[in-house]
């Protein structure tokens, strides 16, 4: 088949490369020209594990190119992607401009039957507005389908190479068919592909998120109240997911969730459910949560120094991105914290594996950023893990102790055995343990 992908952001390369890679003839069409160069020179310009190998691997077999025409990816490709960037408005709802203008240039110059797969999160509905704008510029057939991703940042290649189950919302068999021949060569193991009418493909992508959301921010508030009554949320979790009516997936507590997707998520669904007079009290209250979450260290690092003048005090940050193998920082907690920080006069030295670099364009010279997490903690006044890097895990303590001026160990992702900590003479803070 011939594909084109809209975006060469997570999204549109990973599903670019991957269609690719099971025999497809896949142009990825991207407005940025300095993206485009990089991609065709070989660079990848986003972290994502693997996806150099497999963009590598479809360019040198010429079943993977990139491309800024628009015009080109319609004339050629039957199925056309639209991976193009939905960033949230003031209002919560997703801005829908950046689709609409790639929607139309399709439609300008399309030669024959198209088939438009609306793979960015999208508002309930959008399918509408789609076929309403190719239309206008088009008189050839089109069909629009709804297939939400669920990639998950780290482990995206895999996701989507063996999805658990693909969602294809059309109104047409014939679409259907042409979307289940697409995705056969990544199901062969009986994962379902499940077909249903648009509109309930656009809500399940948000019900996901927002349920998901909603079990760490339940996680995140009872480690508070583990705090408050001196229990421990490790051993609180470790009771729960034995329970297979609730399971083990995202019920981690620590300092909030972030991301590209949560976020955005709920609140472009709690936006709409306000649009149709809907009130939805749980998922309202998942993000306000989370929000109040993404503070709670920085409290307890005032509560522990017993002010708010940190004007003294230098914090050493380890982990930058919103969660480990991604060098994604949006909505990241450790961005939150910073700007927290700084505003109350500390100075702060920050290491991630791969993320520094975005944070830089956050910070500029505000913060301090060092080449490894050693060098990070020298004269520290308080080490505060933020994001989960297995680097992290086995980290020598002894050697990150004898660097600091004061043994002060701030956990925010409970990766740390708290006893072992205090043997080694830190005073340690998780996240729900007293």
């Amino acid at each position: 088949m011939k594909i084109g992908v809209i975006g060469t952001g997570y999204v549109g390369l990973v599903a670019g490369a991957c269609f690719a890679d099971t025999g497809n003839q896949v142009l990825c069409v991207d407005k940025d020209a300095s993206k485009i160069n990089r991609l065709k020179n070989g660079e990848i310009p986003i972290y994502e594990p693997g996806l150099d190998t497999l963009v590598a691997r479809n360019v040198e077999q010429d079943r993977l190119r990139f491309t800024t025409s628009v015009k080109e990816a319609a004339e050629d490709c039957e199925i056309i992607f639209m991976a193009v960037g939905t960033p949230p408005l003031p209002t919560g709802e997703p801005d829908l401009s950046f689709l609409k203008s790639a929607v139309q240039e399709v439609g300008k110059h399309m030669t024959g039957y198209r088939l438009i797969v609306n793979k960015s999160t999208v508002p309930i509905g959008a399918h509408l507005l789609v076929q309403e704008w190719i239309t206008n510029q088009t008189k050839h057939p089109v069909d629009v389908v709804s297939n939400p991703e669920f990639l998950k940042e780290g482990t995206a290649i895999e996701d989507f190479l063996k999805p658990d189950r693909v969602v294809i919302g059309a109104k047409s068999q014939t679409a259907f068919d042409k979307m289940a021949k697409l995705y056969a060569p990544f199901v062969r193991q009986g994962n379902p592909i499940l077909f249903m009418d648009p509109i309930s493909a656009e809500m399940t992508k948000y019900a996901c998120n927002a349920f998901l959301a909603t079990r760490i921010s339940f996680m995140n508030e009872l480690s508070q109240l583990c705090e408050k009554v001196g229990g421990d949320i490790e051993l609180v979790r470790k009771g729960m997911v034995t329970d297979p009516r609730i399971g083990k997936h995202f019920l981690y507590p620590g300092v909030g969730y972030g991301g590209s997707c949560f976020p955005k998520d709920v609140q472009a669904l709690v936006s709409k459910s306000k649009e149709k007079g809907v009130e939805l009290r749980i998922v309202t209250a998942a993000e306000n949560a989370n929000a109040s979450q993404k503070k709670h260290l920085f409290n307890k690092i005032v509560d522990h120094f017993k002010t708010k003048d940190l004007s003294q005090c230098t914090f050493a940050i380890w982990g930058l991105a919103f969660k480990p193998n991604t060098d994604d920082i949006r909505e990241a907690p450790a961005l939150v914290l910073i700007d927290a920080l700084l505003k109350a006069g500390a100075k702060v030295k920050a290491f991630d594996p791969v993320a520094i670099e975005n944070t830089k364009k956050v910070f500029e010279e505000k913060v301090v950023f060092t080449k490894n997490a050693y060098e990070a903690v020298k004269d520290a006044d308080a080490l505060v893990l933020v994001t989960e890097w297995n680097e992290f895990r086995q980290a020598d303590l002894q050697k990150v102790k004898a660097s600091m001026k004061t043994a002060n160990l701030f956990d925010g992702r409970n990766i740390f055995d708290p006893q072992s900590v205090k043997e080694l003479g830190f005073t340690y803070y998780g996240i729900g343990r007293s």
